[in-house]
């Protein structure tokens, strides 16, 4: 009685864990560790981890075992016992397997309704040891069956638990340490499938605003290239009419709109390339963020600042910003780090107030090694005052230090 009890003590968590897993595999889409809630394995090893996750739990089902083994039954009794605990165990790891899948609802009662007979079969015929296996079927309910549905019959399971033990003998010393592992445990995984279900629409969200947002960036570009280039474009267009008119009489007119189509463009071209500068001027915001998803889509685990520092000049954060997406880059494609931290301060000095980006990784190190990425860093940040430096962190990681003074009045 100890063992059983001390066994579906923790039964409602651990086969909560393995019911839940088929919706969690081996990371991320493109890390290689980490939960990946709301998505189903997509290679061999991410089903294998499943596989061993859903498994290990079933190591609670010692109580039949031994009963098979030194319960006292006869040799027959052994055998059916035995092809009838794996047979359950291969129905209820096919039903939890599949609990990521669009399954019809009628197929997944009938595999509920197998296992429920199968437990009471087994209850009745071997003894109270087996009521262990109404736990597994009140879990398997909870979380392969829809809410609406897995609110009654995880109730039922624990209620055909119930009914079972008074029909087994001495089967009802058992039954205070199982109707609560079967009810929370079966419970618990009606949450967590809600909680998957709802996690899977917040990542269609994200995609579906990520979509939206880039299609509202591209318009505005739209509306404002042609707010900029329309008038113009009009008014080279006119001019070009008019000078191709004024070419066989008045050459000297015709010189004239000439010149002023020269200037028109000139302005024009003007106006592109300051539009594109300001579209493409990044910010320390936003490059935070965009580390943060490279650092943990490659597997790095990112310290970041928990808020940029506010107020600084344009030209300094856009310096900044470019510094901090050359040296992420770095990290993800040449580090090997494991961690990568940020950090982003305004200090005091002798010289004057100056901002400080550092950032540091555990990898492989090594000297800094001059490049396009380093000399242009190094040209921006000279073109604010500022200075880079790069090369090894102590005995191991390497780390890149971008400094730039700030003014009086920043």
């Amino acid at each position: 009685m100890t063992g059983v009890t001390s066994v579906m003590g923790t039964t409602g968590t651990t086969g909560g864990t393995g019911a839940a897993e088929p919706t969690t595999g081996t990371g991320p889409p493109g890390t290689k560790d980490g939960p990946r809630v709301g998505l189903r394995p997509e290679n061999r090893r991410q089903k294998l981890v499943k596989s061993l996750w859903i498994s290990v739990w079933l190591f609670y089902l010692s109580a039949p075992v031994t009963d098979l083994v030194s319960g006292g039954h006869s040799l027959g009794a052994r055998l059916l016992g035995g092809l009838g605990l794996v047979a359950f165990v291969a129905w209820y790891l096919v039903l939890v397997f599949r609990t990521a899948r669009q399954t019809e609802t009628r197929r997944v009662l009938l595999s509920v309704a197998v296992l429920s007979a199968q437990a009471t079969v087994l209850s009745l015929s071997l003894g109270r040891e087996w009521l262990v296996l109404f736990v597994y079927v009140a879990i398997a309910s909870g979380a392969a069956l829809p809410g609406e549905i897995s609110r009654f019959t995880v109730p039922g399971a624990t209620a055909l638990l119930a009914v079972t033990a008074f029909a087994v003998p001495g089967g009802e010393e058992y039954l205070a340490g199982l109707l609560i592992p079967a009810l929370m445990g079966g419970f618990a995984m009606v949450g967590i499938r809600a909680m998957i279900r709802t996690t899977m629409e917040l990542r269609e969200a994200r995609a579906t605003v990520a979509q939206l947002a880039a299609n509202e960036e591209r318009l505005r570009m739209a509306r404002d290239l042609h707010d900029l280039l329309g008038h113009s474009l009009s008014l080279i267009t006119l001019k070009s009419e008019l000078a191709g008119r004024m070419l066989p009489d008045h050459p000297e007119q015709a010189a004239q709109q000439v010149a002023d189509i020269e200037q028109v463009s000139r302005q024009a071209l003007v106006d592109v390339r300051e539009a594109v500068s300001g579209y493409r001027r990044p910010t320390l915001p936003g490059e935070m963020a965009g580390a943060r998803t490279a650092l943990t889509a490659a597997g790095v685990a990112a310290d970041l600042p928990a808020e940029p520092v506010e107020d600084l000049p344009e030209e300094v954060e856009s310096a900044l910003a470019w510094s901090l997406r050359e040296a992420v880059t770095n990290v993800v494609r040449h580090s090997g780090a494991k961690r990568c931290t940020v950090r982003l301060e305004v200090l005091q000095t002798l010289a004057g107030r100056i901002v400080e980006l550092s950032v540091a990784d555990d990898g492989g190190g090594g000297p800094a090694v001059a490049g396009n990425g380093l000399t242009g860093l190094a040209e921006r940040l000279e073109a604010v005052g500022g200075t880079l430096s790069a090369g090894s962190a102590g005995k191991k990681g390497f780390r890149l230090l971008a400094r730039v003074p700030l003014g009086s009045g920043s």
